[in-house]
């Protein structure tokens, strides 16, 4: 047996050793994220095409939908665009009735954003294409699996956005 393989260290016995992966097998992974990230974004593309939308537009409206209320400067941080960029997409989900911008109660500076009931349901044909592929990938894995799969994406991130993201799925941001 090679320095790459190894029985019994995967779920499954899938036989990897994970601390001694190879460049072919690092390829092999990022390959798999290019072609399932190009499937994951393909079903809400059709949709955003009908609006004359992008992934930009979509990504605006699920943090808006998961943190209602939230600011443009708290959305600037979540996304990671310049403002001329997140300003140009806000301006047009406001002028199309799908986003409103509230001025705050305590800093009339701050705009807070809110998905009207247009986006709203924009928004959730959008969701439900996405979760229903990441039902079907996670039942095909298996539970292991999944959690294994959340571990590596964790992994990735630089820590400001691990700790950014764990604010969000915490409820928070």
């Amino acid at each position: 047996m090679n320095t790459g393989q190894a029985k019994g260290l995967l779920p499954g016995g899938g036989g990897e050793n994970l601390l001694f992966l190879t460049d072919d097998q690092l390829r092999k992974g990022i390959e798999a994220m290019f072609f399932a990230y190009r499937d994951f974004t393909a079903d809400p593309d059709r949709i955003l095409e009908n609006h004359a939308y992008g992934r930009a537009h979509h990504r605006a409206l699920h943090f808006i939908q998961r943190s209602p209320g939230t600011t443009v400067n708290n959305l600037l941080a979540i996304l990671g665009v310049t403002k001329q960029s997140l300003n140009r997409v806000l301006r047009g989900l406001i002028e199309d009735g799908m986003v409103e911008s509230r001025v705050g109660r305590r800093d009339k500076r701050e705009r807070h954003l809110h998905l009207t009931e247009k986006g709203a349901a924009l928004e959730r044909m959008l969701a439900d294409v996405q979760r229903a592929r990441m039902r079907a990938a996670y039942r095909a894995a298996g539970p292991a699996a999944v959690a294994g799969f959340r571990q590596v994406l964790e992994a990735m991130m630089d820590p400001e956005r691990r700790a950014l993201y764990h604010g969000i799925r915490e409820g928070g941001a």
